[in-house]
This record gives C-alpha cells, structure tokens and sequence, in this order.
C-alpha cells in the first residue's frame, strides 16, 4: 500500500461545488461578450448570435440595445422583438431606460441587454443596468449583455494607470466571476484605430480626439490583455468548478500550476524564490502552502518566523499564500494539488536526521509516491548563510508568562472534591473503579488551566489514591504488587490524557486567537478599502497598529523634498528626537529596519520598520513602548507586518489615485491653455485683421469707393469691433466668475422685459432670423440679477444664431414650474451631439459646425452656467423632439422672496 492513501471523501464530488450547482439551478445563463475597449463590435457580435439562436427558434426579445447609428448593427435587429423602452422625466430632460417589468411580463428565452455597466436614471427601480441583469435571471430568464474590460471593478484602477481615464461606470467582479459564458470581442489596435478613423465608432472631431488619448496602440494592446487574461481567470474557474463537481482527480494539462510547499527548514526562502523563476518559466500562477500539523506548536520562535516571513515573500513576490491545517503534510499537500489542477510540485530536501523519518515518516517520499501525474521538484535550498532569509535583524521579546499560583489551587480543589466523591463511592464500587473519578478531574484541570496544572493534578491525584485507598491505607505504601501495576498504568493513562486535553486546549485557544485577529485585520481591510482620503487612512492605521499591538506609533511618510516627515501619530503629541530623525531616515533610504531593538542604530527610542510593496518603497512606521528591552513579541512582530502589508498597499492605491488626479488636472490645464490661445489668436486676430484691412482700404482708396462701399467698410468694422468686445467681455466674465469677484445685485424682474431688452441687444445677430417670443401673461417676477440675466440671455441667443440657418426660427419661451419659473431659448440648427451634452457647458469647447464656420469661443455657455448658478438656479442643454434644433433651459426660483433669499445669502 503506498503511503499517501487518498481517503474516500476524495473519490465523490466537493460538497461545495454540488451545493454552487444547485443554487444555479433555475437561474437564467449570463453570457458576456466582453471588449478592450470600445468599437471592437461587441454589440454587433451579441445581435449575430440571437439571430443565429432566432433562426434556431428560440424566443429572443431586445431589452434595451444602443446602436449608436451605425447602419450594420441596426441591420441586425431587423426581425427581433423590441420591448418599448421606458420613458423617465429627470431635470427637464426625457431619459428612455430598459423597461424591467415589460421584459419580466414578456418572459423570453434569451434577452439582449446592452452596455451592462450603464448607470440607470433616477426613478428606476435599480440604480445600475447589472442589477436589472441579476433580476432577469433570478426569473430564470437567460441574458445577452455587452462589456468592457476597463468598466470592471478590480481593474479600475489598473486601468485608470494605464489610459490616464478614470471609468465611473464599473460592475463588480462577481458578474464576471458568475457568467456562464464570456466571448472576448477581439481586434487588432491597428484594426480599431482604422475603424475610428473612418467613423465606424465616433463622429469624425471625437474619433480625432480619442485617438490622441483613449486609443492609442499602447493602451489598447494593454488593455486587450487584460480582457483576455481576465477571461482565462474565468474559464480556468469553470474547468477547476468542473472538476470539483464530477470528482475528477487532476491534474488536467490546461494550464501550468505551481505549489511550494513552505516548512521551517532553514532553506525555504531559496524554495519560494526557486518557484518564482520556475512559474515566470512557465508563465504559471503559483502557491506557497503551509500544512499546519500539531506539530507547529512545538516549533520555536525562529522557525515559526521562517515560515511566516516565506510565506511573506511569496505574496510580496506575486504569488498566493495558503495556510492549512492537516494531520499529514503529504495527505494534504497531495489533496490540495489535485483540487486545483496543481502541476508542478516544489519542495525542499529534507534536512531531518534519518531517525526522525523513521518514527515520522518523510514527507518527501510520501509525496513522490502519492502526487500521481503531477512533477514533483525536490530542491536543495539555500541556508541561511547563504542569502536567504538572514538572521533576525529585529529583536523580540519573549511573551509575558508570570507565574499564577491560581490554577494549581484551583485544581488542588478539583482533586480534593474528586476524593471527596471517591471517598462515598468506595461503599458502592471496587477501589479500581474509583481511579476513574480521579481521571475526570485531572481531565477537567487539563481543559480549564493547561498541561502544567494538569500534570500537578496527576502527581496530586495518585498520591491521594495511594494514600486513601490502596492497603495499607494512610500510607503510601503499597502491599499488594497488583496494586503497583494499577497505579502505574493509572499514573500513565492520566498523563497521557492529560497531555492530549492540554494540547487540545491550546490548539483551541490558538485557533480563537487567530480567528480573532483574522477579524480584526477584516475588519481593517474593510475601512481601509472605504477610506477615499490619505489623512484618514494614516490615522485609521496608526490608531488600529496602537489599539491590536499596545504600542505609540508614528508614521512618515516621505516630503517634497528628499526626506521624510511625520504625517500621523497615535497618541498625536508624540515628537521624535534627532536620533528616531536619523533612525528614520535611515530606514527610508535603505528599505531596512532600524532602531531600537535592530542591529542599525540601536540607540534611539523608537523602532522603524520600512512600509513596502511590490512596486516602491511607501514610507516608514514607528513603534515604541515604555517597558525597556525589545518592543515586540514574535507573534506581535508578524502581526505588525500583516497591518503594515495591508497599509501599504491601501497607502498606495490612494497615491496612485491621486497622482492620476494629477495628471488628469494636469492634461486638462494643458487642453485649456492651449485652448485658450487658439482662441485668443484666431478670435483677437480675425476681427482685428478685418478692422485693419477696411480701415487700410478706406485710408488708401476711400476718395474712389462710393458711398455704399463706404458704409459697408464702416459696417464691417463697426461689426467686428463689437465682436472683438464680446469676446474680450467673455474673457472678463470668466475670469471673474473664477476667481468669485461676482457681486450680485438681486431683485424682482419681470421676465418680459429683460427678454426684450436682451433682443433688443442682439438684433444685429438674428437680423436673418425669425424670432418668436412666447411668454406665460400670469408669471410673477423672479429673483435674480438683471444683468447677469440679461448677459445670460445675450450668450444664448448669440450662440443660437451661430448655429440655425438664416431665416430659421428663434423662439424664446418662459412658463412656470412649480416654484421655478423655466425661461427656454430653442433653435432649429443640426442640434447637439448626444455626446457632447454633458460637455457643451465646459470652458473653450466647441460643437463643431458641418458647414466648418466659425462657432465661437466656447466661453459663452461656460458664463451662462455660472451666472446662472451663481443666481441659484440651473441651466441645461437637450436636442428638441418635435424636429431638429437645440433647446436650452434657464430655471430660475419664482416671486419676491426670491430676490431678498438671494440677497441674504450673498450678503
């Protein structure tokens, strides 16, 4: 029989696997076609499978599918039922959302859901499209749906680093995690960069746009990676699901999968880093496994470090670090293995005396002869002298036992009442019998107090029954050398038992303390990943490290310049003095402890430690006590270093972030200064250049021009100087809107009136329009100030002759709504690009005109939302729905108490 038994429960399908299966069961199927980024066709690869199910005849039914005008996906809904979308009012604007319950009634087969990251207007029922998904499904309803990569949750961030974009709209992984099926929409970069140019995915001035920022080579090759990785993460789920569910022993060879398996032998750290190499080799993911035995309890504190610190540079390494227990290490290893598909086996030449394998058996054979199909590598570390994990350089100090005298009286009394009760029961029962009563109380002593006090409650407990019960009595010696043998065996069976129930004991109260504190690292885990600021998460570490460890703490982190600075404390009055400075230091540049308790600058108070990750240095952390000697015990030293790893990785995310916030602010000053000086050299030099050239013409030839050439030169210059001074007013405005110089003068005006005199200012400009002015008779005055109302109105009727065709029909219109009046200024020009509605209102950007016509500084509307802001109310921009043309809405609170409430608030 070989040594490695496979046990029975290995043979039958995992439990959990069964149990995920049959909570499946009569849930729809979720199939994602997932993308790099979009335009790759994910949209026209989901409407080509539902008509190719159609023609199948299953029932399909579109739920909601965007187009984006492109003719050969609209081509593919031809024959497919559309269930109506929903219409939603929200802010003047009317929002068509998927109609959940219209598509719950219908009930089809398959239903097509587009863009499932979309987020859902105000008033639905779900705020994101992802939970009407999960509803479709709980109704046993399967489901079609598109998806980027850069919209999934745990790849937000990676993305964000890598297109400088930070994506809003995100899905939590576990709706990848959960789909049944994922296709990955692949193009080549250069493919979809071709598509963007011929307009395929944008509007000519966007698909410019984004292929100076978004879709650049790198970014999609990038991203096109992290599509197809992802989705390998998902189907190498569903093979090792499929596995566990059919009771399949692996290894299957889909994949390459590596193990170490990590003890307290000296060369273990040469193992982890041999493993490394082997699975960038292979390009493997890979395990570092720890099978904690009873073992492990009998360990001392350096090899209990060993194995912590290995399993500590698995993960700073990039690999997964696993702790088990188990009775057999081979049993354990081996059963591992061969539930998650492991491929290659790594572990360490024994280095234990050939006794020892004889009373416990070797691993390392026993794993050879049960790990079946798998490799198993078996390597001769690297020793400690040779550049693995060195001697400590971190003193620690041993854990406080101070002697109790307790629990030894306690149990003293435990054996008294055992006597006690022998005492009564020896009129009853044979004096054998009465050891049992004895036996119990050693056993009760072992659970409640340990092996010692249990120990002393043998010694205690045999001599009571030596002396109370064997002949001759009140003696103890014993007659009868029947009596010597019982005694003996008794002796024997009460150490043993006592021995199994104080290791029972520990490992219990070991297992409640590391249950305890996994919970609070969760716990930490969990506030670290809701902080959003870096202050906060500095002072939620420090104040969680002095609450777990009883420490003061202080945490730097480095300045502008090339030191480091405290930036939080707990208690907060703590300074540090020029030796913990230089301690500090020291340990920032070196990525090295340092300090009190280290072998580098043992003399200052405090003890530093670096705060690391994978990528860089962070920072340092400090710690300090008042009692003298070492600062931590071993345990405590690897508690620190899992906060100091979760605070780490927490520190930096939140500096990732802020540095792509950074770049973003950066890039955008860019845009706006460069904006700006397009601006200003085309809108300063064009109606100067005019200017300049009538005023030369009339200079140089205005004795041969005739009247009429004359007036029309004075005209034109007339005309461009006052479009010169529009546009230096706009420059003026914007500027004072930004730095908060605006000094409002509210007061109740009535509507028709500044309505005319804002006509009135811009008659030259819809002098080839037709001007309409609709105005409700019952409106009461609103509060606002009349100029900047009037300038607002101004900016809007100018951009509206920009942009409608001459003798197009301007309209002006104002009613009431509620306690707001709502005062609109519509056109019938091409309208907006839905895709520039959230954008029109920003500074220095422009709509572009089809005719290629000047359409103005792109500081007119950014003015109109600010006036109008500053006045306490809100403008919007929408395309009208009765024909072409743009419409925006000004809305504006409504009476006299309007103006004296604006009043008050502005002083």
């Amino acid at each position: 029989m070989p040594a490695v038994d496979r046990p029975d429960r290995d043979k039958r399908p995992s439990p959990e696997a069964l149990l995920e299966a049959a909570v499946q069961e009569g849930r729809g199927k979720l199939k994602i076609f997932l993308g790099a980024a979009p335009g790759v066709g994910k949209t026209y690869e989901m409407l080509q499978a539902a008509q190719a199910k159609r023609r199948d005849g299953v029932d399909v039914v579109v739920g909601v599918v965007e187009t984006h005008g492109r003719t050969e996906t609209e081509a593919l809904l031809a024959g497919l039922e559309v269930v109506p979308r929903r219409r939603i009012d929200y802010k003047g604007h009317a929002l068509l959302e998927m109609d959940l319950d219209a598509l719950l009634l219908r009930r089809p087969q398959i239903a097509l859901v587009d863009e499932l990251a979309h987020t859902n207007a105000p008033g639905g029922r779900h705020p994101k499209r992802y939970l009407d998904v999960e509803e479709l499904l709980a109704a046993g309803i399967d489901v079609y749906t598109t998806l980027n990569i850069q919209h999934v949750e745990s790849l937000n961030d990676v993305v964000a680093q890598i297109t400088r974009i930070r994506v809003r709209e995100t899905v939590p992984d576990s709706i990848l995690d959960h789909a049944d099926d994922i296709e990955v929409i692949d193009l080549a970069p250069a493919d979809l960069i071709r598509r963007l140019q011929e307009g395929k995915v944008y509007v000519p001035h966007q698909a410019e746009r984004a292929v100076r920022h978004y879709f650049k080579p790198g970014n999609l090759t990038a991203l096109r990676e992290l599509a197809l990785r992802r989705t390998a993460q998902r189907v190498d789920e569903q093979m090792l699901t499929y596995m566990r569910q059919h009771a399949i022993r692996g290894p299957w060879a889909a994949g390459e999968r590596v193990l170490v398996c990590v003890s307290e032998d000296r060369g273990c750290a040469g193992l982890v880093r041999y493993t490394k190499r082997l699975a960038d080799r292979l390009h493997a993911p890979w395990t570092a496994l720890h099978v904690e035995t009873s073992r492990y309890h009998r360990l001392d504190e350096q090899q209990r470090d060993r194995i912590a610190d290995s399993l500590r540079l698995a993960e700073t390494l990039g690999g997964e670090a696993i702790t088990i227990p188990g009775a057999r290490v081979a049993d354990e290893v081996v059963s591992y293995a061969q539930a998650n598909n492991i491929s290659h086996i790594v572990l360490g030449k024994s280095e234990r005396s050939r006794w020892f394998e004889m009373l416990h058996g070797s691993v390392v054979h026993d794993l050879v002869r049960g790990a079946g199909g798998i490799s198993v590598h078996v390597i001769a570390g690297e020793s400690e002298g040779e550049g693995t994990l060195a001697a400590k350089t971190i003193a620690t100090r041993a854990p406080a036992e101070a002697f109790d005298p307790m629990p030894y009286v306690i149990t003293a009394g435990f054996i008294a009442v055992a006597l006690g009760i022998g005492l009564v029961l020896q009129q009853f029962l044979s004096v054998q019998n009465i050891s049992l009563v004895f036996l119990t109380g050693i056993l009760v002593s072992a659970i409640r107090f340990g092996l010692l006090p249990s120990l002393f409650a043998c010694v205690v407990g045999v001599l009571a029954y030596n002396f109370f019960f064997l002949p001759p009595l009140y003696t103890f010696t014993i007659a009868d050398p029947e009596n010597v043998v019982a005694l003996f065996f008794f002796l024997s069976v009460a150490v043993i038992a006592s021995n199994l129930a104080g290791r029972t004991r520990d490992q219990v109260l070991t297992a409640r303390s590391r249950a305890r504190t996994t919970e609070e690292l969760f716990a930490f885990s969990r506030k670290l990943a809701g902080i959003g600021t870096l202050d906060d998460l500095l002072w939620a570490t420090v104040y969680q490290i002095a609450a777990m460890l009883k420490v003061r703490i202080v945490l730097l982190l480095p300045n502008d310049g090339a030191g480091i600075a405290v930036r939080a404390g707990y208690p907060p009055e703590d300074e540090l003095d020029e030796a913990d400075l230089a301690a500090a230091q020291w340990t920032w540049e070196h990525n090295r402890a340092a300090g009190r308790g280290a072998d580098t600058l043992p003399g200052a108070k405090r003890l530093f430690l670096p705060l690391r990750t994978g990528r860089a240095p962070i920072g340092v952390l400090g710690i300090d006590r008042d009692e003298p000697g070492p600062i931590l015990t071993p345990d405590g030293r690897r508690l620190l270093e899992a906060l100091a790893d979760q605070a780490a990785v927490a520190i930096e995310r939140i500096m990732l972030a802020e540095d792509i916030d950074r770049a973003r602010v950066t890039a955008e000053t860019e845009r706006l200064r460069a904006a700006l000086l397009t601006s200003v050299s085309h809108d300063l030099r064009t109606p100067l250049a005019s200017i300049i050239g009538s005023l030369t013409s009339l200079r140089s030839y205005g004795e041969s021009y005739d009247d009429k050439t004359r007036e029309t030169l004075m005209a034109t210059i007339q005309a461009e100087a006052e479009r010169l001074n529009r546009f230096i007013g706009n420059l003026l405005d914007m500027t004072r809107l930004e730095s908060g110089a605006i000094e409002l003068k509210p007061e109740p005006i009535d509507l028709a009136e500044i309505v005319g005199t804002a006509l009135q200012r811009a008659g030259k400009l819809l002098a080839e329009h037709r001007v309409e002015v609709d105005i409700d008779a019952d409106l009461p005055p609103i509060g606002a100030d009349y100029l900047l109302l009037e300038q607002v109105l101004f900016n809007l009727l100018d951009n509206a002759a920009k942009y409608a065709p001459p003798g197009s029909l301007v309209r002006v219109a104002a009613r009431r709504e509620d306690a707001m009046a709502a005062i609109s200024v519509s056109d019938e020009g091409p309208g907006i690009p839905s895709a520039d509605l959230e954008r029109i209102f920003d500074k220095f950007y422009r709509v572009h005109r089809q005719d290629r016509q000047r359409a103005g500084t792109g500081l007119g509307l950014a003015i109109c939302r600010g006036f109008v802001a500053a006045m306490g109310g809100s403008i919007s921009a929408n395309n009208r729905r009765d024909r072409s043309g743009a419409v925006f809405t000004i809305r504006l609170p409504i009476g006299a108490d309007a103006a004296a409430e604006l009043m008050a608030q502005h002083g």
